[in-house]
Order: C-alpha cells, then sequence, then structure tokens
C-alpha cells in the first residue's frame, strides 16, 4: 500500500460496520486501474482484469505489480457498456479458453457479446465471438453481463434489456434473458425454447432488467442471478430452466418519475418470485456463492457487491435457497463495489470503480 494512502485507509479499516471477525484482515492489493469490471484467477497469484473502457491486465496478488495485456478488440466504451465480464471453466488449466463479455460496436450500436481467447503471456490470442446477441441498441444502458459455469459443461451469462421495458418479454429478442451454451458456443438441444416458433434458442431464462451478478453453487446445482431494479426493487432470483422473472410487469421497484409502482404490481402467476428484494436499492455489481476453506461460517454464503450503497452484502440462505438474513460489510470504505471473486485457498477479492483492487484473508 501506498504510505500516502496508509493511516486513511488504516482508520477507514478500523472503522468498517461489523465486516468481519476481528482475526481477518482487508489489504489493498493495487491501485489506480480504470474501473475494474472483471476478475478471474488466472495462476494462484494472478488476476486477470478487465477494464470498461476497454483495457485488461494482470496483477500478482503479492507484489500488486500491474501489467496490461494486448488482444482487446474494439468496445463501445460508453455508459454502462464496455469491456465486462471475464471467467473460466472449472476445470481451467494455463493455456485454456477464457470467457468474456463485451459491448460489440455494430454500425454505431451496441450488442452485448460472448468471446473466449486464449492467454498467452500477455496477449490475448485467438479471438472468438461465439454469440453477437440480437440485443443492439444505440442506448449506452442495461447491457448486463455476467458470466458463469455449471459443473455439466455449460456456460451461462446475462443480458440486460438495454433500456427498452418490452425487450425482457419478448423471446425474439436476447436483451433481458439469460443465455445458456455449450462451451463452443452452440446451442444445447435441451434449451427451454428451442423447439418454440418466435423464440431463440439460446435463452434460458427471461423477464430480467439488468441482472449483473451471476453465481453457480456446485453443491446444490443452482444458478443463482442479482439484478438492477428500477428505484427500489433490486432482485436476488434462483434462476430456473424457462422461467419468466417478471420485469416490467412485475416489480418491487418504483417509477424514476414519480412514486408509483412498476407494471402490475408484486406478484402474477406464471412470473417467479425473487429470493430476496432489497428496497432501496443497493445497486449491485457482482455475485459470489462462497466456498472457501479460509471462511469456515461463510461456507454456503451468497456475497453481493454494492455500487449504491457502497458495501459487500453477505446472504444466509436456507437449505431451499431463500435468502434468511443479510450482513453489511465494509461501509465505511465509501466504495463503489463492483466484482468479487475467491481464490483458491478461499480469500476473497474485490473491485472497485475507484480503481482499486482488494482482498480479505485470515490474519
Amino acid at each position: 500500500m501506498k504510505r500516502s494512502n496508509y493511516f486513511s485507509f488504516f482508520f477507514l479499516f478500523l472503522f468498517s460496520i461489523g465486516a468481519f471477525a476481528s482475526n481477518d484482515q482487508l489489504r489493498e492489493i493495487a491501485s489506480g486501474l480504470g474501473v475494474p469490471w472483471g476478475m478471474v484467477f488466472v495462476a494462484p497469484d494472478e488476476i486477470l482484469f478487465t477494464e470498461r473502457q476497454g483495457r485488461a491486465g494482470i496483477v500478482n496478488i503479492h507484489s500488486g505489480q500491474v501489467r496490461y495485456i494486448s488482444g482487446i478488440p474494439p468496445v463501445i466504451a460508453s455508459g454502462q457498456g464496455g469491456l465486462m465480464d471475464v471467467a473460466k471453466a472449472p476445470d481451467y488449466k494455463p493455456g485454456d479458453w477464457l470467457y468474456l463479455t463485451y459491448s460489440k460496436p455494430l454500425d454505431g450500436q451496441g450488442s452485448t457479446t460472448l468471446a473466449r481467447a486464449r492467454l498467452d503471456g500477455y496477449a490475448l490470442k485467438n479471438w472468438q465471438d461465439l454469440l453477437v446477441t440480437r440485443s443492439r441498441s444505440k442506448a449506452d444502458v442495461h447491457y448486463g453481463s455476467r458470466i458463469a459455469f455449471d459443473d455439466k459443461g455449460y456456460i451461462y451469462f446475462s443480458i440486460g434489456d438495454r433500456g427498452h421495458r418490452p425487450n425482457a418479454q419478448d423471446l425474439t429478442t436476447h436483451a433481458g434473458s439469460i443465455i445458456r451454451l455449450n462451451r463452443d458456443g452452440r446451442v444445447p438441444t435441451d434449451n427451454p425454447f428451442v423447439d418454440l416458433h418466435n423464440a431463440l434458442p439460446e435463452i434460458w431464462s427471461y423477464g430480467h432488467r439488468n441482472p449483473q451478478g451471476l453465481a453457480w453453487d456446485s453443491e446444490n446445482k443452482r444458478l443463482f442471478s442479482i439484478e438492477h431494479g428500477p428505484r427500489g426493487g433490486d432482485e436476488i432470483n434462483l434462476i430456473q430452466r424457462g422461467r419468466n422473472y417478471g420485469w416490467p410487469i412485475i416489480s418491487y421497484g418504483k417509477e424514476y418519475w414519480g412514486p408509483f409502482a412498476v407494471g402490475e404490481g408484486t406478484h402474477k402467476k406464471g412470473m417467479e418470485q425473487p429470493i430476496k428484494v432489497y428496497t432501496p436499492s443497493i445497486a449491485p455489481g457482482g455475485l459470489l456463492y462462497y466456498t472457501g476453506d479460509a471462511f469456515e461460517d461463510w461456507q454456503g454464503d451468497l456475497f453481493a457487491s454494492a455500487l449504491k450503497l457502497h458495501h459487500i452484502n453477505r446472504i444466509t440462505l436456507d437449505s431451499q435457497g431463500h435468502a434468511i438474513a443479510e450482513e453489511r460489510l465494509f461501509e465505511a470504505l465509501n466504495e463503489r463495489i463492483r466484482a468479487i471473486i475467491q481464490s483458491q485457498e478461499g480469500w476473497i477479492f474485490f473491485s472497485t470503480d475507484s480503481g482499486r483492487i482488494y482482498d480479505i484473508t485470515p490474519k
């Protein structure tokens, strides 16, 4: 940590709200970055991070040294768009495919796109766009987009409604949906809408506003998503095959222009209920299902990063995957927290929009 930042950071650390036990510690790994949108471990001591403006780099978690990498294609870095998530499959080995999402420029419009590439030294090579989604728009909001893998060889990624609410109920567009593919980009034959006329076969679930967190629970074989509501009504959902999650017909949020409910109410037959609702909005940035050994009391909990309310939200689940308690961590840092991941040791790493990366470790 830089000496000039040490004392202010130390006092923020001391007064963080009930964040963790006294035998745990928070450490700044790197600073001076862009907006680190996504992170993934590519070696036990190295994190590859993306920056929304279209750069990617590798940081050593011990020394803090950062080296930027080449091989990133042009992105639309405007509003909420840019270079977004990066992820690896559970059985990743050095040289295997890394998966990324970005806002691909198409004749002045942007489309959430899933791609893959191989890391070779400090370059991404063999870049392949696996799915340029039918979500293109001139709007620079609600791109999504997080990536998750299950343990059967499938990849999931999320797409926002692109600021046009009807998209989320329209199966002829990818906007407002969560996509499921084989790792090579092919459509699985058991996807729910493969044989449905006027529906896109890649869609796994729909009725989403702007899901910016996805997390796979390998123990219970289930997928969680967290998405932005409008004014209030952020949601954590348990994602199931072919289900409709309601946006914009049902919502717990209010209109931005007045104290009026969005849509028809909070419930409707045939539409799923969230496992947790945030009102007021926390503005979620990412989601982690914690499986590490470093913090045994947190095993099986969800961790959501909060942009607007500046904290990490720890969610305790019951056996059915419903939220039964929460804890708000690191509020005193006063940071917009974006990506959140865990290391093989079970340490938790998170990034902030101010260009920092931190870790939480046992002392």
